[in-house]
């Protein structure tokens, strides 16, 4: 019987940051481990484009976000994801009233207007806390 896949979703109110880093590191991980994972990424009120800064940062750990663009989550894209995790920007409540599934704040700190260091231990953080929700709803 093949493995059901799970959904997860990476939000933050301008999808131009945090969520971007977080779907970027969750779908490469997914692809080389061959994880039954499906990700969704998108903000509130999403921006123009994805942050310079974080664009640079993603580069140095070779992802390239340049050509990445943010979009406006739908709260129905939602129904059949089984985690949804907020970046700590007050997306809080994104998710539709009968949602079923798990959904976690991860308070970190808004990389827009941050230097390059700070943005480095964001995307440290991030690309950790991806690596161990992937462990954890991948096991058997």
């Amino acid at each position: 019987m093949p493995e059901q896949q799970e959904c997860v979703a990476f939000i933050c109110v301008q999808n131009a940051g945090r969520s971007q880093m977080a779907a970027s590191f969750a779908r490469k991980k997914i692809e080389e481990g061959n994880l039954p994972v499906r990700v969704i990424s998108g903000g509130t009120d999403p921006a123009d484009s994805v942050h310079q800064v974080v664009v640079k940062a993603m580069s140095e750990k070779g992802y390239d976000l340049s050509d990445n663009q943010p979009r406006k989550v739908k709260p129905k894209e939602l129904m059949d994801c089984n985690y949804v995790l907020t970046m700590g920007c007050s997306a809080q409540g994104v998710c539709p009233a009968t949602w079923e599934g798990t959904d976690r704040e991860w308070d970190l700190d808004d990389p827009a207007e941050a230097d390059i260091e700070k943005v480095r231990k964001i995307r440290d953080q991030i690309e950790s806390r991806v690596d161990s929700l992937l462990e954890e709803i991948t096991k058997n």
